[in-house]
């Protein structure tokens, strides 16, 4: 039976340099949302991907010496995996209950025997927010991973400190219309001031749409403030508006360009992940 409990945050631990800004992040996403933390340390099993020196073990006429030594040599690494993840949820797990404070958090396991990529599927269409540490440590580069989710995902850097301020970068598109929404329904930035930028022609139709999600927000009851950037360069724009205004928090759609655009021009989101020394919280496209 699965652990997996349904609109959890789940904390990615895969990244050891970022694990406790992970579990930080985490304690201050389930505070926000009301939700249980899982605690997610996904480990595949060991594979032999090189060519190793069994000579001295081969025998005439007799195979199976080799075939029992190569198993047993992987029960026992896949064995070391184990209990290496283990004591990580365990001690993640201690950190969490000495540093929640008054909120006691709902905390429970997932040890997963997968790559990252495929316990991030296990969890995608259940979990609320998932937290992941800037530098992760599997062949799937970050922003392989966020295209393929389907949840809201929550990327920190090695320190993760307290959001009280937002740049929301909105860019007309339907998956930042879908954020917008998310963003006017959820718990998690209920509480900070947020700026929503748009950075682009200063016409009406770019006016209009900034109004209008303005006005959506204000009218949910979020603290915002809004601007027009002109320009082309998206990633620029916002990383310099952000530093320039001490930002604690960056909010864009995730890969919401063609892949035309994306062709010609590059992914603003890669740029984006890139290029950002905050917390970056990116919306699934649609």
């Amino acid at each position: 039976m699965s652990n997996l409990r349904a609109d959890s945050v789940i904390a990615c631990l895969d990244c050891p340099n970022h694990v406790q800004a992970v579990l930080e992040a985490s304690m201050w996403a389930a505070k926000n949302l009301q939700a249980p933390i899982g605690l997610l340390h996904a480990a595949p099993t060991v594979q032999h991907k090189e060519a190793l020196d069994y000579s001295g073990y081969l025998v005439a006429d007799d195979g199976t010496h080799l075939l029992k030594q190569l198993t047993l040599e992987e029960k026992d690494s896949n064995g070391k995996l184990r209990d290496q993840g283990r004591l990580l949820l365990r001690q993640a797990q201690s950190y969490c209950e000495q540093h929640q404070g008054r909120y006691k958090h709902q905390i429970y396991y997932l040890h997963r025997h997968a790559s990252i990529a495929e316990s991030l599927d296990y969890v995608d269409e259940s979990a609320q927010l998932v937290i992941l540490g800037h530098q992760v440590t599997c062949k799937d580069t970050l922003s392989q991973l966020i295209r393929a989710s389907r949840c809201p995902a929550l990327v920190t850097h090695e320190s993760f400190k307290v959001p009280k301020t937002a740049l929301f970068g909105f860019d007309n598109r339907p998956t930042c219309h879908a954020l917008l929404e998310w963003l006017c329904s959820t718990s998690l930035i209920r509480n900070l001031n947020l700026h929503v930028v748009m950075v682009g022609e200063e016409n009406e139709r770019n006016k209009e749409a900034l109004r209008e999600a303005y006005a959506r927000l204000t009218q949910s009851g979020i603290s915002c403030k809004k601007a027009l950037i002109q320009g082309h360069d998206v990633t620029s724009a916002l990383m310099y508006y952000q530093q320039h205004n001490e930002l604690d928090l960056l909010i864009t759609g995730a890969f919401g360009e063609s892949r035309l655009h994306e062709f010609l021009h590059g992914s603003n989101t890669r740029k984006l992940l890139k290029a950002s020394q905050t917390p970056y919280l990116l919306y699934p496209k649609m």
